[in-house]
């Protein structure tokens, strides 16, 4: 018969009793961890506790609850009911000891069972003989070494949320599953593609009215951050290769205006330059009246202007090119391309000189005018840029520092993503995209785009009431993190457009569900609500994207270890195993290690096992060997529950 592993009335009863009683938690804290707990939600319950209790604060039912509802944490313990539940179950406080007992020596068999399935995994790593035995001693004599502690999050960085895709237009949300799918590539990757497609349909072409004078574009800055080899390119074709087919329809529709716009101004041409002549060689009583007709000509001829080719989407272009484009596009264009080197251009790689401006007011929708020696100056009344990039992290760091992008406020237009690399987890022959969800999403895109291309005064998108309500209420929650202290205080720059933000989000979820009547109808609240959660999923990002871009290298260095550890679920590992997994230029040897190993074991997220004796014989000493906190692996699982209980209800 096998016995269990934990004791869940054990478990109820020392939370019970710390609810119970006040002086629980202080004497039980110093003896049981969190980690301890088998249930999840016992063990958020008793790291709330002894949050609690460090702070000074009561640990009572009505403090317990108000905290958990605080940090959203509430509803996924059980609610306030099952405070009282735990309460109700629990015989007495004054053996809240023994019921800790319980669930610490549970918890140890536990940590035996980890122990084990830690030395087959070492076994299988390849690791030295001589490393393994001694890996396997070392971790047979901690086996009843006491709990872990409390895993303390390095920066902002770890357990980032999901892309949220059930929140797009359904055809948008159907390509973003497959493309992933097919591409085994993070969910991440193509929504944030598919809504910088969307802004490149609906940018420039409509505004949302939010209330008084504050109207919102529908034009998006999106950055993703990955790796190289994680199949940006492959994405990037699929999410805005309809757009490409777009602009050559709309080139196709253009044509016949271009060339009798270059006919009728080419006989103008002629006939202004006819009615020069004839003026030129009249005499004086007749010149006057030649030189009027030949003016009139002149000016006519002058006002007879050319369509441009339709250009929808560019590359990598200088700022120069990009304002040239906005200005003869009508104010609106996109870049979009799976590389970064657009940051390297616009911070002066050619021109030596940074400039910003038309990337600064492109998203602002801010009036430009550009001077030019060879021509007329340029004027873009409210140009709409909009940005799709993906970036490798050393990309990310790099721009930090670049002049001017954080100060001027580049940086804070940006909606990052930094999703979870797959490399080395992907699925071998995926399915590829149906080809009824890509034709929908092809059709769909190009109809937003042929539909708004006409437009030359935005359409305005008003809220409704309750809708405008909705923005209220993120307003109201927004300013308290922007509070110095607060928790975007160090990034208030970013935070200051985080409403607005939104609600651009908002406009182009509304113009992709009503491709072809979007501007005829006012944005609803449950459309302010989806695009909220979008809001929440870039703000969690834009923290661990500010926070890596100023983070040291110490703390860079640990979380791409602990980013190793996570992707391959090690449980254990040795120094050498690790070292050959991360080489790279920034750990360039296994001394380039140390820092960061001591920043993840000062976190609580590995532990290194005692160091054996070199042998007597001499050699090669062991490599050192390191065990990983259990509670690492598990967040991501319990988010991963938590969204599908979502999507379930």
């Amino acid at each position: 018969m096998t016995r269990s592993t934990h004791d869940e009335a054990a478990e109820q009863a020392v939370i019970g009793a710390a609810l119970l009683a006040a002086h629980v938690v202080g004497d039980l804290a110093a003896t049981l961890a969190p980690g301890d707990f088998y249930r999840p939600a016992h063990a958020a319950l008793w790291e709330a506790l002894l949050h609690l209790h460090a702070a000074g604060k009561p640990t009572d039912p009505v403090a317990l609850a108000a905290h958990l509802a605080e940090t959203g944490e509430l509803g996924r313990v059980g609610g306030a009911p099952y405070l009282h539940t735990l309460m109700q179950a629990t015989p007495t406080a004054a053996n809240a000891g023994h019921y800790a007992g319980i669930v610490a020596d549970h918890a140890r068999r536990r940590q035996v069972v980890d122990l084990g399935e830690q030395l087959t995994h070492l076994a299988t790593t390849g690791a030295d003989v001589t490393d393994l035995v001694a890996a396997g001693r070392a971790m047979l004599d901690t086996a009843t070494a006491g709990g872990w502690p409390t895993l303390i999050p390095i920066g902002s960085g770890r357990h980032l949320p999901a892309f949220p895709a059930e929140v797009l237009p359904g055809w948008v949300a159907e390509m973003v599953y497959a493309v992933a799918e097919f591409t085994q590539t993070p969910l991440d990757l193509a929504g944030s593609i598919g809504l910088a497609a969307l802004s490149t349909a609906a940018g420039g072409r409509a505004e949302v009215e939010v209330r008084g004078s504050w109207r919102e574009p529908t034009n998006l800055y999106t950055v993703v951050v990955l790796p190289p080899g994680s199949r940006k390119s492959a994405v990037f074709a699929a999410m805005t290769g309809p757009l490409l087919a777009a602009e050559r329809a709309l080139v196709e529709r253009t044509k016949p205006a271009i060339v009798e716009a270059e006919l009728a101004a080419k006989v103008a041409g002629k006939a202004a330059e006819r009615a020069a002549n004839a003026a030129a060689n009249a005499d004086a009583s007749g010149r006057d009246t030649l030189l009027a007709e030949a003016t009139a000509a002149a000016m006519q001829a002058d006002a007879l202007a050319v369509p441009v080719v339709p250009q929808l989407v560019a590359d990598d272009v200088t700022s120069e090119n990009a304002a040239s484009l906005l200005a003869a596009q009508g104010g609106r264009l996109a870049v979009l391309s799976p590389e970064g080197g657009i940051f390297a251009t616009i911070a002066g790689r050619y021109s030596g000189t940074p400039n910003l401006e038309v990337f600064l007011k492109g998203h602002a929708g801010d009036m430009m005018r550009i001077g030019r020696q060879s021509r007329d100056a340029e004027h873009v009344d409210k140009p709409a840029l909009t940005l799709g990039l993906a970036v490798q992290p050393d990309v990310l760091r790099d721009i930090a520092g670049m002049p001017g992008f954080r100060g001027l406020g580049l940086l804070a237009r940006i909606l990052f993503s930094l999703p979870e690399n797959t490399v080395g987890r992907r699925r071998i022959g995926a399915d590829p995209v149906p080809a009824e969800v890509a034709a929908a999403y092809a059709s769909n895109l190009s109809a937003l785009v042929l539909t708004l291309a006409e437009w030359t005064d935005p359409a305005v998108l008003p809220l409704t009431p309750e809708a405008n309500e909705r923005v209220l209420d993120i307003e109201r929650a927004v300013e308290p993190r922007l509070a110095p202290g607060g928790a975007w205080g160090h990034i208030v720059d970013w935070g200051s457009k985080y409403t607005g933000a939104v609600v651009r989000l908002a406009g182009l979820l509304h113009l992709g569900e009503h491709l072809r009547d979007g501007w005829g109808k006012p944005i609803e609240a449950d459309t302010i609500d989806r695009a909220a959660l979008l809001g929440d999923y870039f703000a969690a990002h834009a923290l661990a994207a500010f926070d890596d871009m100023g983070a040291d290298h110490a703390t860079r260095n640990a979380r791409t270890v602990l980013g190793w550890i996570e992707r391959t679920g090690s449980t254990a590992f040795t120094k050498r195993e690790l070292f050959r997994a991360v080489k790279s230029s920034q750990l360039a040897t296994v001394a380039d290690l140390d820092p960061a190993l001591d920043v993840l074991d000062a976190h609580g997220y590995i532990r290194q096992l005692d160091q054996p004796a070199r042998s007597a014989k001499g050699g090669r000493p062991p490599s050192p060997s390191y065990v990983v906190h259990p509670e690492v692996h598990r967040p991501v699982a319990t988010v991963h529950a938590i969204g599908d209980a979502r999507r379930t209800a």
